[in-house]
């Protein structure tokens, strides 16, 4: 490792790391800014200016066929067709500059007007993007290796923005990198450098600006409470659960993509109209606002999580059956990330168990934190960081059943997933002569 550190090469690009991690953290300061104001104007400013107190029931359905109108003239005439579908994971391969106006336009017209989807897949994307602007054509085409670093260094350097915590996009990459020893300290270095340097610039303007952006947090929680054998007892097969189905609803999303993707134009929109018909009946049964089973999540689970016991049974259970289904489709058809609307599932499944008798409601948010990230990221240790960092201060005490639900919920996962694969044809016989 001293030999990298010593290289003039490696040197200058954590320079580079450095000094991106500034724009790249501006420009996801403004997306995500852009996105959130868009998103109160489309589903509470203007039902409000049209005399709803909330947004009526059929509201999703003409938003969400506009945002299948545009997901599908992007994906068919700007380069790069509007970013990776969030159902093959929460980031793609390195997205080059000339890509970037499709995945914004893309992406903001889904997050703002109603898919199930998250924001990181496209801040990593446009991370990606803006870090290898900075490098020429050529010297990108003759370097693979260093364009593979520079861009998990602006995809770092975004989504460490909207997770609220450089440590997370460092543990993400860590575990997704797959190596370790001095290739791996290779690459993290300049991810930690870009990821530091672009949390620290997003928090000050934010806070200079005054702007809102509607981050991942948790302002108000549970009380808490000491762990007890009950918390196990009932976590881990509710982690089973949860993984089992995050496994099943993305399978299902894979058949969606293979679907979609034979012909984008038409069917691209189709799903779209089904994700807002599964919102609207959402709406329409339980007499909710369709905002909470629409968009990515994070402002219902922010309220869920402060006010888990006004929730009614029925209201949870349609959430989970309806937003999940909903997340499905949007996984393989639209554009996204696939983790916010995921943590908000697991709460609300884990919520539906909390008046079982030793199971407490903090533990019970926890293990569907916990499960549903492992199951969809899966990796396992960065869901753990993940939830710990979402639960704040009380996120320590949690940290056993924390570890033992991201676990069993990954090992499910991945047994589910192994199970419903399809399977490859058995060879043709040989001929006996």
């Amino acid at each position: 490792m001293p030999e990298v550190l010593r290289t003039p090469g490696y040197l200058r690009l954590l320079l580079v790391a450095a000094v991106v991690g500034v724009p790249i953290s501006l420009a996801a300061f403004g997306f995500v800014t852009l996105e959130h104001a868009m998103q109160n104007g489309l589903w509470q400013h203007l039902p409000h200016k049209m005399g709803y107190s909330v947004a009526p029931w059929w509201w999703p359905l003409p938003l969400l066929t506009v945002a299948g109108l545009v997901v599908a003239g992007v994906a068919a005439r700007l380069p790069g067709a509007g970013g990776h579908l969030p159902v093959n994971g929460l980031g793609g391969p390195p997205v080059l500059p000339s890509a970037l106006p499709g995945v914004v336009v893309a992406a903001l017209a889904c997050l703002s007007f109603g898919a199930v989807l998250g924001p990181e897949g496209p801040l990593m994307a446009i991370g990606s993007g803006l870090a290898l602007s900075a490098v020429r054509g050529a010297r990108r085409a003759a370097a693979p290796e260093m364009v593979a670093v520079l861009a998990a260094a602006g995809s770092a350097a975004a989504i460490a923005t909207v997770f609220g915590s450089p440590l997370v996009a460092a543990v993400l990459l860590i575990e997704a990198a797959g190596f370790g020893g001095p290739r791996l300290t290779a690459l993290i270095l300049p991810c930690l450098l870009a990821s530091g340097v672009g949390a620290v610039v997003f928090t000050g303007f934010g806070a200079w600006s005054g702007l809102a952006t509607g981050g991942l947090a948790l302002p108000s929680l549970p009380p808490s409470q000491s762990l007890r054998a009950g918390d196990f007892l009932w976590g881990v097969p509710l982690a089973a659960v949860i993984g089992c189905g995050v496994a099943l609803l993305m399978t299902l999303g894979r058949h969606v993509a293979d679907w979609t993707t034979r012909h984008p134009s038409r069917r691209i929109v189709m799903c779209a109209i089904v994700v807002g018909a599964l919102v609207a009946g959402y709406a329409a049964s339980t007499g909710r606002s369709p905002e909470e089973a629409a968009l990515s999540g994070q402002s219902t689970l922010a309220t869920l999580a402060a006010n888990p016991h006004s929730w009614a049974t029925s209201a949870l259970f349609m959430l989970v059956l309806c937003k999940g289904l909903a997340w499905c489709v949007s996984l393989g058809s639209l554009r996204g990330g696939p983790i916010f609307p995921v943590l908000l599932l697991g709460a609300a499944t884990a919520l539906l168990c909390q008046d079982l008798p030793g199971f407490g409601t903090l533990p019970g948010l926890a293990v569907g934190l916990a499960a549903a990230a492992s199951a969809t990221l899966r990796l396992p240790v960065s869901a753990t960081v993940l939830a710990v960092l979402l639960l704040g201060d009380h996120g320590t005490d949690q940290v056993p059943v924390l570890v033992v639900a991201s676990v069993v919920a990954f090992v499910v996962g991945e047994l589910a997933r192994a199970k419903w694969a399809p399977r490859p044809p058995a060879p043709a016989p040989a001929d006996p002569s």
